[in-house]
């Protein structure tokens, strides 16, 4: 599960700002929302509000240059666009196969080169006492290197800087960088990074081939998408072309292209909608919303299954507000043990401590003309700004309280299209 991520000099963010999954125990409601592991307490879901560009859609990138950086693939590790700092450093902490870490690096975009990596590990006892245990560590700027095993200490002051140490040696070799490769990388690999704007269909066709079960939880996700929508199934061959032959192929084009680069238009062709018993062509018919539910469902299902971690931008991009929320509660639920969801979203109705959140699983994002912010609505206490659990969120939003709030002046560009 993913604990934190520490961002500085990432693209938008020219200062440090650091988000949290990590759950105040002090705060008792809604406890489904929290998943417990050996003694570690962590949110199981997280949604980011805010105005347009000022760093939600940032932060999902950031989560999957940091899965790429683990997983030794292409990173896009860009710095701030606006400063002269070619150093972007990150840190994320962790939970895989009952442990605990964290992994830091420091990357210099001008040359190329990782300046500094650290990889720990942390512990805690009975007494909530934290210890933290220093596996790797290789700083080139200060010359330091710290390693379990002796023998790798000589080989870190000599290998390239362009890669991480994983990647540059036969960790077989030596058995505590061994460890590192294999916790990296069956964490990274159970991050899913989307974007509601292109959702990946294939895994869904895959999984609607797969198996009678694997089906029916598909069907049964997708069918809340629509109110007459009776089934969603991968048609064979034979009913493609007997639904294919009622359909005038000239007047029926899809109405958006949203998805066409999501999966082989030969495979797309095979998804098929019951609408009044009829069966008709899911790209033809389904409307934008529907198709998003059917490409989400593989990755919500599959989460929850497997427990993984699922990021997605702007989750409430033409779904129904209360499809947005059901997502969400499904991984609050009781039923899931440690799957994760992060979204990104303009709804501010799900500014909600009453039904669905903690405080300090709602986040947003912020800029001004020094600097981009991350911050959580936990750090609105009742002292300073009366805000609880029980307050009327979303009235102090609007009221500008949190910030995070577009002021939009379009009265100009009334006057100057009216006066041309």
């Amino acid at each position: 599960m993913l604990l934190s991520l520490r961002l500085n000099n990432f693209m938008i963010y020219n200062h440090e700002v650091e988000f949290s999954m990590m759950a105040n125990m002090h705060y008792r409601r809604f406890p489904t929302n929290v998943a417990s592991v050996h003694g570690v307490h962590a949110l199981k879901t997280a949604v980011l509000l805010g105005p347009n560009n000022t760093g939600k859609t940032i932060f999902v990138r950031a989560i999957a240059m940091m899965k790429s950086v683990m997983l030794n693939q292409p990173a896009g590790i860009v710095p701030n666009f606006f400063s002269e700092n070619d150093i972007v450093e990150a840190s994320i902490s962790f939970l895989q196969n009952g442990g605990e870490y964290i992994f830091e690096f420091g990357y210099d975009a001008a040359h190329g080169e990782f300046i500094y990596e650290r990889f720990i590990e942390v512990t805690r006892d009975r007494h909530k006492n934290i210890k933290r245990s220093m596996l790797l560590m290789r700083d080139i700027r200060k010359k330091e290197y710290v390693a379990v095993d002796e023998t790798l200490v000589a080989t870190m002051k000599v290998a390239s800087r362009h890669n991480l140490l994983i990647y540059l040696l036969d960790t077989e070799s030596f058995p505590t960088l061994d460890h590192i490769r294999k916790t990296i990388i069956a964490f990274a690999s159970r991050i899913d990074v989307l974007d509601m704007n292109n959702i990946p269909i294939k895994k869904t066709i895959e999984m609607l081939k797969m198996s009678d079960e694997d089906s029916q939880r598909v069907a049964k996700f997708v069918l809340n998408a629509d109110l007459s929508l009776e089934d969603y199934r991968y048609a064979g061959d034979d009913e493609v072309r007997i639904v294919f032959q009622n359909v005038n192929a000239e007047k029926s084009a899809p109405q958006e292209n949203a998805l066409q680069q999501a999966a082989p238009l030969a495979e797309m062709l095979h998804l098929v909608s019951v609408y009044h018993g009829v069966p008709v062509p899911s790209i033809i018919y389904d409307s934008t919303g529907t198709k998003k539910m059917a490409a989400l469902a593989s990755y919500v299902i599959g989460a929850l299954r497997d427990g993984r971690i699922l990021i997605v931008d702007e989750l409430d991009n033409s779904l129904h507000f209360r499809l947005t929320r059901a997502i969400i509660n499904l991984f609050n639920n009781e039923l899931n043990v440690n799957a994760q969801m992060i979204v990104t979203a303009h709804d501010i109705s799900l500014l909600d401590c009453h039904f669905l959140f903690r405080k300090e699983q709602i986040w947003f994002t912020h800029k001004d003309q020094d600097r981009a912010y991350l911050y959580s609505l936990a750090e609105f206490t009742a002292s300073e700004t009366k805000t609880r659990g029980t307050s009327d969120l979303i009235a102090k939003y609007r009221a500008g309280v949190f910030g995070a709030l577009p002021e939009p002046d379009l009265f100009e560009t009334l006057q100057k299209v009216r006066n041309s």
